[in-house]
This record gives structure tokens, C-alpha cells and sequence, in this order.
């Protein structure tokens, strides 16, 4: 791979801290969330990776259905990343839902497969955290 691009972030105190990336187009604090012991109030990884793989397979999705000729006019991608204890420490898991209202349903199901072939994050995370990929029903974010 001929790398194009790097991100740089630096975080300073841990899930209790902040992170900045190195342009400071992110800059935000982070906190624990309530759910799990912390004082919530601020962002978290949890959230930070959810939106971040939400964009990119949202590109991922424009990308396959542009290699189609299909127009994804209204689109939308749902990211839910869930965190909770495993068998060393804690775990990950992904549920992408994905809103194509120009195609009809089979054909939205394939190109979010397609996409999910693609899409960097997902194939990072394949074979390391379970990732569920769907149809958005109802808009939840």
C-alpha cells in the first residue's frame, strides 16, 4: 500500500482527558461515560470511532453506488458502537444501518454489502470484532 494521507491525534489523560488531532480540527475532551462508572459530560472513543466509520462507510457506499451509476441522493448511515466486557477486558461491537431511499431494498442491501467490502474501517475490523450490517428502518441519529 502506498500510503496517501495519515491522521495524527494525541490524547493526553485517557478516557479522562482529551484528544487533538494534530491540524486541531478535533479538539474535544473525553470523559467516561455514565454507563460505565465515569462522569459522562463529553465526548468518548466510543463515539469518536461510531462517527468516524459512520463517514467512512457512508464514502465507502457513494463509491460503490457511483461505480453502479446509481444516485444516492438522501442517503444517510447509522453507526452504533457498543462496548462491554470480554473474555480478557472489554470488547467492541458494530451495527451499521444504512438509508438508500433511490434504490429499492434488494438492491440497497447489496451495495451496503458492497460497501462493507470496501469501506477501510470494515476491513479493519473484520475478524476482530463482530460488525452487523442492515437496512436503516427508522432514522435514530
Amino acid at each position: 500500500m502506498s500510503v496517501l494521507y495519515t491522521a495524527s491525534a494525541t490524547s493526553l489523560g485517557g478516557r479522562d482527558g482529551s484528544v487533538k488531532t494534530a491540524d486541531g480540527l478535533i479538539d474535544v475532551k473525553v470523559a467516561m461515560p455514565k454507563e460505565l462508572g465515569g462522569q459522562g459530560g463529553a465526548t468518548n472513543p466510543e463515539e469518536l470511532f461510531a462517527a468516524g466509520y459512520a463517514a467512512c462507510f457512508h464514502g465507502a457506499l457513494k463509491m460503490v453506488a457511483g461505480n453502479e451509476k446509481i444516485s444516492l441522493r438522501d442517503s444517510k448511515v447509522v453507526v452504533q458502537v457498543g462496548i462491554g466486557p470480554d473474555a480478557t477486558s472489554f470488547g467492541l461491537e458494530v451495527d451499521i444501518k444504512a438509508s438508500v431511499p433511490t434504490v429499492d431494498a434488494a438492491k440497497a442491501r447489496e451495495l451496503i454489502e458492497k460497501a462493507h467490502q470496501v469501506c477501510p474501517y470494515s476491513k479493519a475490523t473484520r475478524g476482530n470484532i463482530p460488525v452487523t450490517v442492515g437496512l436503516l428502518e427508522t432514522v435514530t441519529a
